[in-house]
């Protein structure tokens, strides 16, 4: 499965977090934050799926999601680790 794949799912996780926050405590601070970070990673996904070569936007916003706990973390650092090995694997220009 392409690496895209599991970004736009990554993506759609993150903002619907900011959904059921906003849902559950009424934050408007985690609606805009999972929305923003959720589009992030939904914009990092497509150029991905455009060019391997180009993670930079996806692997910020995984490496940014560290900061909250929970779910988002482990998810952002099966991205962070996948991504790092798509590095690893890419073809030398």
């Amino acid at each position: 499965v392409p690496l895209h794949y599991f970004g736009f799912g990554y993506a759609a996780l993150v903002a619907t977090g900011g959904i059921t926050g906003c849902a559950k405590a009424g934050s408007v601070q985690s609606l805009g934050a999972g929305l923003f970070f959720g589009s992030l990673a939904g914009l990092g996904a497509y150029q991905l799926s455009q060019d391997p070569r180009n993670f930079w936007v996806f692997l910020a916003t995984s490496w940014t999601m560290f900061m909250p706990r929970g779910l988002i973390t482990g998810a952002s650092l099966l991205m962070v680790a996948k991504l790092g090995i798509s590095m690893l694997n890419r073809p030398q220009l």
